[in-house]
C-alpha cells in the first residue's frame, strides 16, 4: 500500500477519534474499552475509507468525507442529548430522511443557520476537492482498484472477531455508549434491530380471550386522548400555580381529576419527544422490557404483521375504531401501523384545513371538532376513537412573536430566565390551556343528554415532558413523568380516590380497558396479572437474545 492511500487513511484513524472526543456526555478513552471496541472501530474506519475511496477515488476527498459525516452523527447526538435525554443511536439515522420530509420537526433543534452553512461548506468542499485532487484511476488505471481490496480485507479481518466478541448491550443508550464509543454502539445496536420482533410481543394482554360481547347499548363511547407535550408544569415549578391566569392554568384538568374513576403521574418511556414509544405502550400494554431493542422504534416492527392492542380488543366488542391524528400519516409509519393495531379508520392531515392550525399546526380546537363529528355518525354503535395532538409540538421558538394572549408569568419566575427561554415557556404555556380548553370541551360532548343517550368515558395523557432546556436549566428539571385522567360520565361512579395512583404507560391501556369492561357490566379480573406475567415471559426471550 502507497503513501498514497496510507498517510490519508492513518490521518482518518486519527480523526476518528479526535471527533468521538467531541461527544458530550463525552465517552470513556478508547484504552479504557474493551479491547474489541477498538478493533470494530479500526475496522469500521477502514470499512467506510475502503468504500469511499473505490466511489471518489480520491484518497484525501475520502477521508474529509468521512470525517465529514461522523461530525454530523456527532453534532446529532449532542443535540438529540441535550434536548432528549438520550444520544444517537443506530436506529436515529431513519430520521435524517425525516429531517428532509418533515423539516420543521428537526432541523430548527440544530440551527437553521447552522445547517444552511454546514451545507454551503459542504457544497464547496464537494467541488474543491473534485477540482484539486487528481483521481487515481485516472493515473493509476486499473491498479488504483488493489488498494481499496485490500482494505476491504483488513476490514474484515478486525470487524469480524470485533463484533463477535462485543460486550452486550444494556439498551441504556448513554451507558452503551460510553462503555462502547461511538462506532461499536452503533454497530451493537443495529445489529440487535435486525431481530424480528418475537411472536410472543405480537400477542400481548389484549389478546386475552373475552366474555361475550354485552349489548352495545351497554358500551361507552371511548375517547383516549394523546395530548402533546401535556404535563402539569406547578407540579415541576411551584412559581407557576401563582401566574396570574384567569380562572387557572388548568382549570378543566383540574376538575377532571376530582371526578376522575382514576388520575396521578404516567411514567412514560420518553423525553421531549419519541411520542411513538409511549404510544405503543399505551396501545399494545408492551413494556420496554418486552420489545428489548424495538423499544426505541417499535412501530417498525409493527408495520409486520397484527400486534393485539386495545384498538383490536374494543373492536371485537363491537366498536368502530378510528384513530386521529392531524399530521402526514406516513409519519412513523403511522398509515401501516395502524391498521395492524386494529383501527378500523386512520383521519390524518388531509381531513383538515389550513385555517384549522393555531401557531404551527392543526389546533387542538380542530381535533375536538373532529371527535364530535365522529360522535354525531357514530349511527348508534359504540364508537372509540384515538385522537393524537399537534398543537403543542415544538419547536416553540418558531412562534415569534409571542401572542398576545400567551400567559404572563410571575416576575419571581420570570426573572431567572432569558428572554428567548421565557417567551419558549410563555407560548408552551398558551398552548397547555388550550389543549385545557379541548379536555373539557371533550368532557362535555361525552357528556349523556338523556337518560337514554350513550355515555361515554375519557381517558387524557401527555405522551412526554415538552422541550424546554434552557427553562429547565434553570428552573430545574421536572421528573420525566407527565400525567393521566380517566373519567366516566356513567351517573353514580364514586370520584376518584383521595390518593392519586402512579400508572407506567404501558398499564395505562389495560387499565382503560377494565375500566370500561366494569361500566359495561363486565368486570375482567385477572388482567392486571396477566398483562404482568406476559410482559415478564417476553422481557426474559428479549434478554436472552441480547445476551448472546
Amino acid at each position: 500500500m502507497t503513501i498514497t492511500i496510507l498517510a490519508p487513511l492513518l490521518c482518518g484513524l486519527v480523526l476518528t477519534f479526535v471527533i468521538e472526543a467531541l461527544l458530550r456526555p463525552p465517552v470513556a478513552p478508547f484504552w479504557r474499552r474493551p479491547p474489541s471496541t477498538l478493533a470494530v472501530h479500526l475496522g469500521s474506519e477502514c470499512l467506510l475509507f475502503a468504500l469511499f475511496l473505490l466511489l471518489l477515488q480520491r484518497p484525501w476527498f475520502a477521508v474529509a468525507f468521512i470525517a465529514s459525516l461522523q461530525l454530523v452523527v456527532v453534532q446529532a447526538s449532542n443535540t438529540k442529548s441535550a434536548t432528549l435525554k438520550e444520544p444517537f443511536i443506530c436506529q436515529d439515522f431513519e430520521y435524517f430522511l425525516d429531517a428532509v420530509k418533515h423539516p420543521r420537526l428537526y432541523v430548527p433543534f440544530f440551527g437553521i443557520g447552522l445547517a444552511v452553512a454546514a451545507s454551503s461548506a459542504g457544497a464547496l468542499a464537494i467541488a474543491g476537492f473534485l477540482w484539486l485532487e487528481p483521481s487515481l484511476l485516472s493515473r493509476q488505471g486499473p491498479a488504483a482498484l488493489l488498494p481499496p481490496a485490500g482494505l476491504l480485507l483488513i476490514a474484515a479481518a478486525l470487524l469480524l472477531p470485533g463484533l463477535k466478541h462485543l460486550p452486550p448491550c444494556r439498551l441504556a443508550p448513554q451507558a452503551d455508549l460510553h462503555r462502547l464509543g461511538l462506532f461499536a454502539a452503533l454497530w451493537a445496536y443495529g445489529r440487535l434491530a435486525l431481530r424480528a420482533l418475537p411472536e410472543a410481543s405480537r400477542v400481548t394482554a389484549f389478546a386475552t380471550p373475552a366474555t361475550p360481547p354485552p349489548a352495545p347499548e351497554r358500551l361507552p363511547h371511548l375517547v383516549v386522548v394523546q395530548s402533546e407535550s401535556f404535563f402539569d408544569p406547578r407540579e415541576w415549578h411551584a412559581g407557576l400555580a401563582d401566574a396570574p391566569i384567569a380562572g387557572g392554568l388548568l382549570p378543566h384538568f383540574d376538575a377532571l381529576r376530582r371526578d376522575a374513576l382514576m388520575q396521578g403521574p404516567l411514567q412514560v418511556p420518553a423525553w421531549g419527544a419519541n411520542t411513538v414509544r409511549t404510544e405503543a405502550a399505551v396501545l399494545t400494554g408492551l413494556t420496554p422490557e418486552a420489545l428489548g431493542i424495538h423499544r426505541f422504534t417499535p412501530y417498525r416492527q409493527f408495520t409486520r404483521g397484527p400486534v393485539a392492542s386495545l384498538a383490536s380488543r374494543l373492536r371485537g366488542l363491537g366498536y368502530r375504531t378510528v384513530c386521529l391524528h392531524p399530521y402526514p400519516a406516513s409519519f412513523y409509519l403511522r398509515h401501516q401501523v395502524m391498521p395492524q393495531l386494529g383501527f378500523d379508520d386512520f383521519l390524518d392531515s388531509r381531513h383538515f384545513r389550513d385555517a384549522d392550525r393555531d401557531g404551527q399546526y392543526i389546533s387542538d380546537a380542530a381535533v375536538t371538532k373532529k371527535v364530535g363529528t365522529l360522535l354525531d355518525d357514530s349511527d348508534n354503535k359504540p364508537l372509540f376513537v384515538f385522537a393524537i395532538t399537534m398543537e403543542n409540538h415544538g419547536p416553540l421558538h418558531l412562534e415569534r412573536p409571542v401572542p398576545e394572549d400567551s400567559p404572563r408569568l410571575p416576575e419571581a419566575t420570570a426573572r431567572h430566565l432569558e428572554a428567548a427561554d421565557l417567551a419558549d415557556l410563555r407560548v408552551y404555556l398558551r398552548h397547555l390551556r388550550n389543549a385545557d380548553a379541548m379536555l373539557g370541551r371533550l368532557r362535555e360532548r361525552l357528556t349523556p343528554s338523556s337518560p337514554e343517550a350513550r355515555p361515554g368515558m375519557l381517558c387524557w395523557y401527555g405522551d412526554h415532558v415538552p422541550i424546554l432546556s434552557g427553562v429547565f436549566r434553570r428552573l430545574g428539571e421536572p421528573s420525566g413523568d407527565t400525567c393521566y385522567a380517566l373519567w366516566s360520565s356513567r351517573p353514580g361512579v364514586p370520584g376518584a380516590p383521595a390518593m392519586a395512583k402512579p400508572l407506567a404507560a404501558s398499564a395505562l391501556g389495560m387499565t382503560t380497558l377494565e375500566a370500561l369492561l366494569r361500566e359495561a357490566g363486565l368486570p375482567q379480573a385477572g388482567q392486571d396479572a396477566a398483562m404482568g406475567d406476559h410482559n415478564d415471559a417476553v422481557g426474559q426471550i428479549q434478554s436472552h437474545q441480547e445476551q448472546e
